[in-house]
């Protein structure tokens, strides 16, 4: 997910010497200290478990072992957060917002360093990963900002008397992030829970643990109280003991939508709110008056962004029938094109997936829909890079599939990598009719240079995050979530500071009371 790509890619460099320089190749890190991080350090795991390995996407190698934390651990960091958030929920709007600045110009001044650590434990293009950090640092920006804007509301009442309202804390928020977008996820959810005054306690996925420790360390460098965001690792148990711990007062959850079921089962055993943000099977409509290089670049990023692995990519392209040939075409030629390989050099615009298992399920989908009856028009296959150390990576070419209908498993489940199922339409209303059924509403988008039916058929569409005339375009100020079942809630934008706030009610009698005994 990206900000306007364009301007942040003439933004300045904010290291210009750091990022003319790569301080790290694939397959020369490993990773041996503590991932765990509460109460202002690092620590490893109390109690006797089995490490699970950490993979190099890019390599294939192991990168590090992760301590999944228990009982006694969740402990510790939920006891830290509550600690800080004493401290923290008394501060001013303004103290709170100068230390997330301060955040922000730390994360600014680290973006190489951050970038590259990305690339090595999730796979995606150094690219990708840099313009991921900018959005993190935009985000603590963004809520920096509007803490010292937090306010409640006065209500004049008769004879003198009145009402108003505050918007409070919450508490302990718990935070449980993907792999997809580790270090962007985690400020996604930390800023705005920090900027209204709560603390929180963060799960990354157990297959990218490494970036979101980088975070809280910066959060502290930036002069937050010890046990203000805190990392715990660990798998489902993990995430368990912090969604039924009695001090979280909320959970915000980005992943898959039967996990996020199961959130949302154990969040309500103490009825806390939740925020989900959940997968997608997302439509893109492509109507024959669309400026055609627009609609094919459109394609391209709802489809091939961090290696298809994006939530809110638009994988159904619907386009209407008299463009087909020509859309195909020009869209076959340049997946072709797009160059795969060493994730961490410039050159690269596709990395690895995130691991074997993954990788295995993306090239199984293709394998399926070609036995439904769809045409693989390019990709679709293993890639083994031309560079030795790196032929143990996860890699595949991406994969354009056409002749899909509506009842093909590529075109109705979440395959989540780099596949696009190409389907022809006639006529506006039954594309929209076809792009809503389906049980998520993620996103959507449309190309069109009618801006009348632009309007019309985004308010037709049942998704929560909607495109005109691009795609996977997502400001930190606008609120980005979905429709059905991909979630509840929303993440960034104004609105966000309802999810993480809770509003209390003040009556002033200015009189006497009127009894009724």
């Amino acid at each position: 997910m990206l900000q306007r790509l364009a301007a942040t890619l003439r933004r300045p460099a904010a290291a210009p010497l750091a990022a003319a320089v790569r301080c790290i190749s694939s397959g020369s890190v490993d990773i041996t200290i503590p991932l765990n991080f509460w109460a202002g350090k690092r620590w490893t795991s109390k109690e006797k478990c089995n490490k699970e390995n950490v993979y190099e996407p890019a390599t294939g190698r192991v990168l590090c072992h992760l301590e999944p934390c228990g009982a006694v651990e969740v402990d510790e960091a939920v006891e830290a957060a509550k600690s800080a958030f004493g401290h923290w929920s008394k501060m001013s709007g303004m103290e709170r917002a100068r230390i997330m600045i301060e955040a922000a110009h730390i994360i600014e001044s680290r973006r190489e360093e951050i970038a590259e650590m990305e690339v090595v434990n999730n796979g995606k293009s150094i690219t990708e990963a840099r313009l991921d950090v900018d959005s993190a640092r935009l985000c603590i920006e963004y809520y920096a900002g509007l803490a010292s804007t937090l306010a409640g509301q006065h209500i004049q009442l008769p004879g003198g008397s009145f009402a108003y309202t505050r918007r409070e804390p919450l508490g302990v928020c718990v935070g449980i992030g993907a792999w997809n977008y580790p270090f962007q996820i985690a400020a996604w959810k930390s800023a705005p829970a920090l900027a209204c005054g709560n603390s929180m306690v963060f799960k990354p996925s157990p297959v990218t643990p490494v970036t979101a420790v980088m975070l809280a360390e910066i959060y502290a460098e930036a002069g937050a109280p010890e046990g203000l965001l805190n990392v715990v690792q660990g798998g489902q148990e993990t995430g368990s003991l912090l969604c039924h711990h009695p001090d979280v007062a909320k959970v915000s959850f980005t992943g898959s939508v039967p996990t996020g079921k199961k959130i949302m089962e154990m969040a309500s055993k103490g009825v806390k709110p939740v925020t989900l943000e959940l997968g997608g099977k997302s439509p893109l409509l492509i109507f024959q008056d669309s400026d055609l290089e627009n609609a094919v670049r459109g394609a391209l990023m709802a489809n091939f962004l961090s290696q298809g692995q994006v939530c809110s990519n638009g994988t159904r392209v619907f386009v209407q029938k008299n463009i087909l040939p020509e859309f195909v075409e020009e869209v076959v030629k340049r997946t072709r094109a797009i160059e795969i390989g060493d994730p961490l050099l410039d050159s690269t615009r596709m990395g690895a997936l995130v691991n074997q298992p993954h990788l295995e399920k993306v090239l199984s989908f293709v394998d399926q829909a070609k036995k439904e009856g769809a045409t693989v028009l390019c990709g679709g296959e293993p890639f083994v890079p031309s560079d030795h150390k790196l032929r143990g990576g996860y890699y595949m070419t991406p994969c354009v599939l056409g002749d899909c209908t509506d009842e093909m498993t590529c075109v109705k489940e979440e395959i989540f990598g780099p596949v696009m199922s190409v389907l022809s339409f006639e006529t506006e209303e039954e594309v929209l009719q076809r792009a809503n059924d389906t049980t998520m509403g993620l996103a959507a988008g449309v190309f069109t240079r009618d801006v009348m039916r632009a309007h019309r058929v985004v308010e037709h569409l049942k998704a929560g995050s909607c495109f005109i005339n691009n795609y996977n375009i997502t400001p930190v100020e606008v609120p980005f979530g979905g429709f059905k079942m991909s979630g509840i809630g929303r993440e960034n934008g104004q609105v966000t500071v309802e999810h993480y706030s809770q509003l209390k009610t003040v009556f002033v009698e200015m009189g006497d009371v009127d009894c009724l005994f």
